[in-house]
């Protein structure tokens, strides 16, 4: 199945089916003329599964190939890696009217789609995710980042793909605590955005049957964040509800690196806390809390974590990149597919995260 991404400037496609990446080489024909040189960018244990396949579907099509393996995790997003990257790039003689396919999960592709945007002020790219958090979230419209001065994504560029190729069957090789992962990206769609997939998520009683149901569940989240990114490409407003559980969440995933928590699991516990203060507050209904908790539970995300250091995500969250000023925007949900945003003194968060954590 395709989900169209239509932009003022620039459209594509995001075609969704299992098996797909063994037929990449005459999808991506489809986007860009076989005489094209094309750089493939994976990371090295992504590559010890899909990149043989990918270069050989590839080559197949007409397009000469070259490939680059990088680290695998987050240490990989940044600008050293991407400096490296361009030289890469500039020594295999990459023009821009040549190709880069980023083929990984989240890291992969934030790092490569901001190399492609950078290097001769643009290259056209497209995206292969093989992560479910990539499949459902970080591979549709544009956003590209690089990390530095310890805060996550400080640095990148607006850069849509020329298309992106989504193969569910990917999910078969990742480790479980990552299709979870991705799975927190999969519920926060669902709370800010439709209802009906809050149902169909509810009805799932176990990893095993999202796995059974990806292709269409992965699907219906690419329209929906289509539908967004279509409407604010570049987060004027709009867009911002994506966010949900993020201005904690990057806060508790940036404070807890050394203790390996990942980004969905940060994600998870962000959405619980804004939900917790929101309840408070009485702008986000008390039965989403259960809910919310329940589904998560379900598939295997932490919905707290112990050890937080209060002043330690006060510094993290005082980075936000969606501070207005003195004052943070937090995205919460006031009736479950409908997300708001409210803008909160800078000083008041921080007195109810000392008052929440050293409690």
């Amino acid at each position: 199945m395709n989900v169209s991404v239509n932009l003022p400037n620039e459209s594509y496609q995001i075609s969704i089916e299992k098996g797909l990446l063994s037929k990449c080489g005459s999808w991506l024909s489809k986007i860009w003329s076989t005489d094209k040189k094309v750089a493939i960018i994976s990371d090295e244990e992504v590559a010890s599964f899909y990149l043989d396949k990918v270069c050989q579907s590839v080559e197949e099509a007409g397009y000469r190939v070259v490939t680059k393996t990088i680290s695998a995790g987050e240490a990989s997003k940044s600008f050293t890696r991407a400096e490296e990257l361009c030289q890469w790039l500039a020594e295999e003689n990459m023009t821009r009217t040549d190709g880069v396919v980023a083929l990984g999960g989240g890291v992969v592709g934030d790092l490569v789609g901001f190399v492609a945007g950078i290097y001769m002020r643009g290259i056209s790219y497209v995206q292969m995710p093989t992560s479910l958090l990539a499949q459902v979230d970080s591979s549709v419209g544009g956003k590209t980042a690089v990390n530095t001065v310890g805060i996550k994504n400080l640095v990148g560029v607006f850069n849509q793909p020329a298309g992106v190729l989504i193969d569910p069957q990917t999910l078969t090789t990742l480790p479980r605590e990552r299709i979870s992962e991705g799975l927190a990206e999969v519920v926060k769609t669902a709370a800010i955005l439709d209802v009906n997939l809050w149902t169909d998520l509810q009805k799932l009683n176990s990893i095993e049957d999202f796995l059974n149901q990806s292709e269409s569940i992965i699907a219906r989240c690419c329209e929906l964040k289509a539908s967004v990114v279509e409407a604010d490409e570049k987060e004027a407003g709009q867009r911002v509800i994506l966010n949900f559980g993020h201005t904690f969440g990057h806060a508790v995933e940036a404070t807890l690196q050394s203790r390996g928590i990942s980004h969905g699991e940060a994600v998870a516990i962000g959405m619980v806390r804004i939900s917790e203060a929101m309840i408070s507050y009485g702008y986000t209904p008390k039965e989403f809390m259960t809910e919310l908790t329940d589904l998560l539970t379900k598939f295997e995300l932490p919905i707290t974590m112990s050890g937080l250091d209060a002043e330690a995500i006060i510094t993290a969250m005082s980075g936000d990149k969606k501070n207005k000023g003195n004052a943070l925007r937090l995205v919460y949900v006031s009736e479950i597919g409908n997300a708001k945003t409210l803008d909160v003194s800078f000083e008041t968060v921080k007195d109810y995260i000392r008052k929440e954590l050293n409690a």
